[in-house]
């Protein structure tokens, strides 16, 4: 089995530096998904209230025999719940569809809505124990800054947008200046751009008897950046935790660096639509 590397938090929490995304997996699959994740050594696992599969995650968590203090797990508060006292009840509510007594790491999923309120709510949970580190999702460097300069506590975590595509350095440097951990989501950019068949990437991979799958986590990995990636296959996820045993040359991480497009691939959280858009979603209960 593999064992994966730890980041410190800025609480001095360790944190999976590679663990398991379940975003858009529906709930009828996710079950047996994260079963296969922690079979093949993944214990770090990430989910949220707007997925709709905490009920999922937390019965593989009980089935999986897996003791709960060598888990990490990741769920997040959506825009429809922000607030001091909704972010309360909601985080009460992950945590009874996950069957735990505790998380490891609660985010505000998107930077909208009553930030502060949520954020106060959350302060409390981590004082009180009840979340070992907060943190956000989604917050661009001038949001991020705003919430540090205005709160007691700082966010352990930043997950937002990241792979060879759009690379978020400028972004990640002002977290490491502020002490908060950057966190990939979308690591493969959903295969857009022909992330599979990249030349560059397909180069690298081959030099190293690896996927390009592979080079991109190990890229990450090598910037400091945690990543999640999902699937619903046994073997991909075998393959994606596999990253451990060999390294990118300095060169052919700045082949990689030249690929940064600088720009989404999704939706850009400061476009007006967007915000008004993901504002009117709610969940249910």
């Amino acid at each position: 089995m593999q064992t994966v590397s730890t980041v410190t938090l800025n609480n001095g929490v360790e944190m999976p530096v590679l663990g398991f995304g379940v975003y858009q997996i529906p709930p009828e699959q996710t079950e047996q998904a994260v079963s296969d994740a922690l079979a093949a050594g993944y214990r770090a696992l990430d989910t949220a209230a707007a997925y709709g599969n905490e009920e999922a995650v937390g019965r593989a968590i009980r089935s999986s025999g897996v003791p709960r203090e060598e888990l990490f797990v990741t769920t997040k508060l959506w825009i429809s719940d922000a607030g001091e006292d909704r972010a309360a009840r909601a985080f009460d509510t992950s945590l009874r569809k996950l069957g735990l007594d505790h998380l490891d790491l609660y985010l505000i999923h998107q930077p909208y809505g009553d930030v502060y309120g949520s954020w106060r709510a959350m302060e409390r949970l981590h004082a009180e124990g009840l979340a070992r580190a907060i943190g956000v999702s989604n917050f661009h460097a001038d949001r991020l800054v705003d919430l540090i300069d205005h709160n007691e506590v700082t966010p352990a975590v930043n997950q937002i947008e990241t792979h060879p595509f759009h690379q978020r350095a400028d972004d990640q440097a002002i977290m490491r200046e502020r002490g908060v951990q950057i966190e990939s989501w979308g690591p493969f950019a959903e295969g857009r751009n022909n992330l599979f068949t990249h030349p560059v990437l397909s180069e690298i991979a081959t030099a190293h008897g690896k996927s390009v799958a592979q080079v991109v986590l190990r890229w990450l990995i090598q910037r400091d950046v945690v990543v999640i990636p999902k699937s619903v296959r046994a073997d991909r996820m075998a393959e994606n935790i596999d990253v451990f045993d060999f390294r990118l040359t300095d060169d052919q991480m700045a082949a990689v660096a030249a690929m940064d497009t600088g720009e989404s691939l999704f939706f850009d959280h400061r476009d007006p639509a967007v915000v008004s858009r993901l504002g009117t979603v709610t969940l249910d209960a």
